[in-house]
């Protein structure tokens, strides 16, 4: 009786420093991941905000950008 007690404790001690080694490892990358994430999204927001003032000012910058970057021929 008092192994089984004590064998179910340690197995929660293993489990509790399982559980905080993964959590302590994987959370850092996971926190690096959500980071660049809101990084890319920043510069996304701020390359469709230019892209559309762009459009505004001159259309036919805009379009020379979309036949660019699109990868399209149609221009040559």
């Amino acid at each position: 009786m008092l192994r089984t007690l004590f064998m179910i404790g340690l197995m929660a001690l293993v489990g509790l420093f399982v559980l905080k080694l993964f959590f302590g490892v994987f959370g850092g990358l996971l926190a690096v991941f959500f980071v660049l994430c809101m990084f890319a999204i920043k510069v996304l927001i701020i390359g469709a905000i230019a892209y559309f003032v762009i459009r505004i000012i001159s259309p036919a910058t805009a379009r020379s950008l979309t036949d660019k970057f699109s990868g399209s021929s149609a221009g040559m």
